[in-house]
């Protein structure tokens, strides 16, 4: 039997509705949803579950378990002038999917260098699992809810059917922040989006030179102060 990575959870996770957009969609007006989650996406799921400063998580695989449907709602967001404004968001509809993910140490905190203990965090990932995540679940968006469970990645039948590969041209893969890549600036990463014939979703890695990055903006880090872990829990702040 296969053992599972001390450092690698697969889960799945539902909902009603879910909302996946390009972050220049974002400023406002109509949104309409990527028919695929993004890595960004995937990944504040996972880190929802269970996270710390001194790993990142790496999603590995989606796999998609329902048809993709669309519903639009009519909505009014506020204008930033103040009041509101009609428009027209485009969802995705009763989702499901499964994720593998794993986690890495952070090289840029190495002042959390005592907190790589694998099997610790592990083990709480996989209990925060088992009751439902540590933070509220959100698939993509604040107001689309979602649920998590622990699952085997590729156990069960999907729902999803599809005649051999698919791709979406050019889409928005994730953000690369200053606490991860160790300079004060800010990119969006872009990648040529498909799934496979068994409707499988391959992400490449954050750090993968095949990426197309774009320079954001400058944006400085402002990690949580540390303390070394086995100070006095009086020196905290």
């Amino acid at each position: 039997m296969h053992e599972t990575p001390k450092n690698s959870i697969s889960f799945e996770v539902w909902g009603k509705y879910a909302l996946f957009t390009d972050p220049l969609s974002r400023v406002g007006g109509e949104k309409c949803s990527y028919h695929i989650p993004t890595y960004e996406a995937v990944k504040g799921i996972t880190e929802s579950i269970y996270w710390k400063p001194s790993f990142i998580w790496i999603v590995d695989k989606v796999r998609i378990m329902a048809p993709i449907r669309t519903e639009a709602k009519n909505m009014k967001p506020v204008n930033l002038s103040g009041g509101n404004t009609l428009a027209t968001y485009t969802y995705l509809a009763d989702v499901r999917y499964q994720v593998l993910a794993h986690f890495e140490w952070n090289p840029h905190r190495e002042d959390l260098r005592a907190d790589r203990i694998e099997g610790k965090h592990w083990d709480i990932a996989k209990r925060m699992l088992e009751k439902g995540g540590r933070r509220d679940i959100f698939i993509g968006t604040r107001e689309c809810q979602g649920y998590v469970e622990a699952c085997e990645f590729g156990s069960c039948d999907s729902d999803h059917h599809q005649a051999g590969e698919l791709t979406y041209g050019l889409m928005f893969h994730g953000f690369d922040y200053p606490d991860t890549i160790g300079k004060d600036e800010l990119h969006a990463r872009f990648w040529s989006a498909k799934v496979n014939a068994q409707g499988i979703i391959e992400f490449p890695r954050p750090d993968d030179p095949s990426l197309i990055r774009r320079f954001v903006r400058e944006m400085t880090s402002n990690p949580p102060k540390s303390v070394g872990l086995d100070e006095p829990q009086h020196k905290l702040a």
